[in-house]
């Protein structure tokens, strides 16, 4: 087969490949996790603003996770485990104090509630909150490069070093926003306000019960 064939097929691998590392992190966003507790309930109780705020973060701390397992995260931490644990640990901290802040909270009205729990009135705390909470497991950046690897081929182009973390922040930021617009209209703000103090203890529970699957997974490692 001659140079000029080639290239074609070889640009049309490379096209495939980056549609699926997209589809599975597309999949990826839309699982439920703390994130998606984090942004729905920010939405649902704080404002459209925050939500969107929120929406933001993750999508930042998406594209940080992306350019770092390019640049060779994925591989440092795979080479040294403590330091893996150590931040898996951390992680499930934050996630264990994130759940306690919501359920102590449950009780509270909403005005109150929003200036102690999880969402506040700033749109900036709660874009930098959805920031620490996407950052918040490690375990990302690992899933990250192991689709990465599995997908893409190694002579990875250098442009796509680029464009592939800007797709990681568009579809989780994408994502997110649309939560964040769906749950921040008026109806499923009315439903939050019935049954906030039961909504936010099953929030809470579910943010805690990660933080503490994150923990056990440390020790366990």
């Amino acid at each position: 087969m001659t140079s000029q064939g080639i290239r074609p097929e070889r640009d049309m691998n490379l096209f495939q490949s980056v549609v699926g590392v997209l589809g599975v992190l597309v999949l990826g966003a839309m699982s439920p996790g703390p994130s998606f507790v984090f942004v729905a309930r920010t939405s649902v109780a704080g404002s459209r603003g925050q939500g969107m705020a929120a929406a933001l973060g993750m999508g930042v701390g998406g594209i940080l996770f992306a350019a770092l397992v390019i640049g060779g995260l994925q591989a440092f931490l795979v080479g040294v485990p403590w330091l893996y644990l150590i931040l898996k640990g951390l992680g499930g901290l934050y996630l264990v104090c994130l759940a306690v802040g919501v359920f102590r909270g449950a009780k509270q009205p909403l005005d109150e509630a929003t200036s102690t729990a999880v969402v506040t009135k700033s749109c900036w705390c709660a874009f930098r909150r959805g920031l620490f909470t996407q950052l918040s497991n490690p375990k990302t950046a690992v899933v990250y490069g192991s689709i990465f690897a599995a997908l893409l081929p190694r002579d990875l182009p250098r442009y796509l070093t680029i464009i592939l973390p800007l797709f990681v922040f568009l579809i989780e930021a994408g994502w997110y926003s649309i939560v964040a617009l769906v749950l921040s209209s008026s109806a499923p703000r009315s439903i939050y306000l019935k049954s906030k103090t039961t909504i936010d203890r099953v929030a809470g529970g579910v943010l805690g019960l990660l933080g503490i699957k994150l923990l056990a997974s440390a020790h366990e490692s």
